[in-house]
């Protein structure tokens, strides 16, 4: 790729996990490459220019595009990859615990979207790639916030790929399964634990432990999302890995009883 046609990628979230992976490969793809993080302390991936990004703010996302932009002249690939997680009981978590999540899942990748479609719409093409997972697919007992907004990225991500593709820009999803990542250490627990969810909830946390040392690695991510962001006639949804390409089938045409039935047996919940 010559400098004149190099494009431009912003992926959010890019210090660790999945968006270190996903940075990594846009780099040996031949993209320019901006990573954000919340706090800018250490070194990013090789060759990634590193920028600080809250996506909860404004004037931060707003700060960090224009930054990208001043140097580049424009963005030809967003990855919207900033997210926390959230483990516990529906009813333990707090409407302003809630609304935390979604301050960074869902109204994050709303604020950073609206941030750069002035800029790919002017150069009438453009590629957003979204960070779903099978938890916008599927449900997810004790961890409900953060389905409710992978349930909710998922359709503001369809709903936007129809307004813009007018203007030659693509919105689609990529869809993990369980990721050996670092999002443990970056997930929300409510604060108020009600002594009636314990058992269960702690079976659960480590169930999802478990399946985060075993599951997929972020480099296998990352190369869907690569794949997602150069297909030239892209699909909406990407699942990533063995266990998402089978969930997004069963959930497609398993009846709703059985997958049901199986989701409660694969986590030892009682019928």
């Amino acid at each position: 790729m010559s400098a004149r046609t190099k494009k431009t990628a912003l992926v959010t979230g890019a210090s660790s996990g999945i968006g270190r992976a996903t940075a990594e490969a846009l780099v040996k793809a031949g993209f320019t490459v901006f990573g954000t993080s919340r706090h800018v302390a250490s070194k990013g991936p090789e060759g990634v220019v590193m920028l600080p990004c809250d996506v909860t703010d404004d004037v931060s996302v707003e700060s960090a595009v224009k930054t990208v932009i001043g140097q580049t002249g424009r963005i030809d690939l967003l990855v919207n990859n900033a997210g926390i997680g959230a483990a516990g009981a529906a009813e333990e978590f707090s409407t302003e615990e809630a609304k935390a999540l979604f301050d960074v899942n869902v109204f994050g990748v709303m604020r950073v979207t609206r941030a750069v479609l002035p800029t790919m719409r002017a150069q009438h093409e453009g590629r957003i790639v979204n960070i779903s997972s099978v938890y916008g697919l599927i449900p997810g007992p004790y961890v409900a916030p953060y389905v409710a907004a992978k349930y909710a990225v998922e359709g503001y991500s369809e709903s936007v790929d129809h307004e813009v593709r007018p203007d030659g820009i693509r919105v689609v999803l990529v869809e993990p399964a369980y990721t050996n990542t670092s999002i443990e250490q970056n997930t929300l627990r409510p604060q108020h634990l009600l002594p009636h969810y314990d058992e269960a909830r702690a079976g659960l946390e480590a169930f999802f432990r478990k399946l985060a040392v075993t599951g997929d690695s972020p480099e296998v991510v990352a190369e869907v999302v690569l794949k997602a962001a150069q297909d030239k006639n892209p699909k909406l949804r990407y699942p990533a890995g063995k266990i998402a390409q089978k969930l997004s089938v069963q959930r497609r045409f398993v009846p709703a009883f059985l997958f049901d039935k199986a989701i409660r047996k694969q986590m030892n919940l009682p019928n």
